[in-house]
């Protein structure tokens, strides 16, 4: 996989990462932790809620060694920050150092960064003007995340999630070897279908994205919760930015379609009736639906055998590496390898 997808540290990256290392963490940063901690659902990195002395809650992100680089990490800051900015509903990390680079902190070998916390719920996405309302945003992002690109975060494609994947897991025995000959064989085939869709959505623009645009990277503020006093105003606010890449416009959008064809294709109408408010939509991009949830699958397993040395992941995923789990992504590959070559869902 791509360097900033593997873990740099051999051993447990998290070992150290104790209570009382957070609290003087935030400490250092100035704020005053009441000591209250709550463990949030995540594990790429840690991140936990953390009780202020007289003020709200914050969240602290605390980054996974050796995933990115510091200047990956600053770039997706800073684009956050200017759809703050722009008055669109992205959640930045707070500014608790002084210079450019005062929103990553570090604290006894960990990098963290320490953010507002924004309360909400997951947004109805069976409703219409849900999902405009969603699609309005996403183009208000497209639209500034057009303007400039990444130049330290790699880009989402082919290689980085299809084929540095596949290599990857090929190369690292997880795959029994009895299974290994027909992984392999479905892993190429599904490949060959993501060039092919690659090839008929044509030239296709990369832009700075969410890039994990789904339903729980999404918070719904009702006006309950406006009153309430969480961050921000009612409507959809964009957390979670960690995995934002240089991308096609439409891995923000893919994500948030759910059931059968026809209940897609009603959801995907709504959605882009508010994106082009903002920001044309392209509809050849849509060929690249099935094979970005391809990459998405291949990627998703890589990343679970990259980082099966942490305790969390065993932990949260017992099913990983058995055979039943290998047999299961054969069958799934083959599904996608017949759903790359349908039509798109409109337009294309």
């Amino acid at each position: 996989m791509h360097a900033s997808d593997t873990p740099a540290d051999p051993g447990v990256p998290y070992a150290g990462l104790t209570p009382e290392l957070m609290l003087d963490a935030l400490e250092g940063a100035g704020l005053r932790p009441d000591g209250r901690l709550l463990a949030l659902n995540s594990y790429e990195n840690r991140v936990w809620q953390l009780g202020i002395e007289d003020a709200a809650p914050v969240i602290a992100k605390f980054y996974r060694p050796g995933r990115w680089t510091d200047a990956a990490i600053l770039e997706e800051h800073a684009f956050v920050q200017q759809l703050a900015d722009a008055e669109i509903p992205a959640v930045p990390a707070m500014v608790l150092a002084p210079g450019a680079a005062g929103t990553l902190l570090h604290h006894a070998g960990f990098r963290f960064a320490v953010f507002p916390r924004c309360g909400g719920r997951e947004p109805a996405l069976d409703r219409s003007d849900t999902l405009t309302w969603l699609g309005r945003f996403i183009g208000r992002i497209h639209a500034l995340g057009a303007t400039q690109p990444y130049q330290a975060r790699p880009a989402l494609n082919l290689e980085t999630f299809g084929v540095a994947p596949r290599d990857w897991l090929l190369a690292s025995g997880c795959i029994p070897a009895d299974l290994l000959p027909a992984w392999q064989s479905v892993a190429d085939l599904a490949l060959d279908g993501v060039r092919r869709c690659y090839e008929r959505a044509g030239e296709v623009r990369l832009l700075r994205t969410h890039g994990d645009c789904h339903r729980g990277n999404v918070l719904w503020i009702g006006e309950d919760d406006a009153r309430g006093g969480t961050h921000g105003a009612t409507g959809p606010h964009f957390v979670d930015f960690d995995d934002s890449r240089m991308a096609p416009a439409i891995q923000d959008i893919w994500m948030l379609l759910e059931g059968d064809r026809a209940a897609m294709q009603d959801q995907l109408a709504d959605i882009v009736a508010g994106y082009e408010d903002f920001a044309e939509f392209q509809p050849r991009e849509l060929w690249l639906v099935e094979a970005l949830r391809t990459l998405r699958l291949l990627h998703y397993s890589a990343w679970l055998a990259s980082r099966w040395a942490d305790p969390a992941f065993p932990a949260a995923f017992p099913w990983f590496g058995t055979a039943r789990y290998w047999q299961d992504r054969i069958l799934e590959l083959r599904e996608q390898v017949a759903l790359m070559d349908e039509a798109p869902l409109w337009g294309a």
